[in-house]
């Protein structure tokens, strides 16, 4: 399957723009920075799925 947003990218145009997030996020940021991507894909799902988060109070106080 490919992906849409790459297009057609090279692996000198990857390995560019991976030393470019290395460079301006750092090496100790980038875990933080996909952790948080993570998470905000797998909430994106579960919303789209229907699913509720048990975390969040806005919906139990209704």
């Amino acid at each position: 399957m490919k992906l849409l947003f790459i297009g057609n990218l090279g692996g000198m145009e990857i390995l560019l723009i991976v030393l470019l997030v290395l460079l301006l996020f750092g090496g100790k940021k980038i875990p933080e920075l996909m952790r948080g991507i993570g998470k905000g894909v797998k909430s994106f799902r579960d919303g789209m799925d229907g699913k509720e988060d048990p975390t969040d109070t806005d919906n139990q106080s209704k």
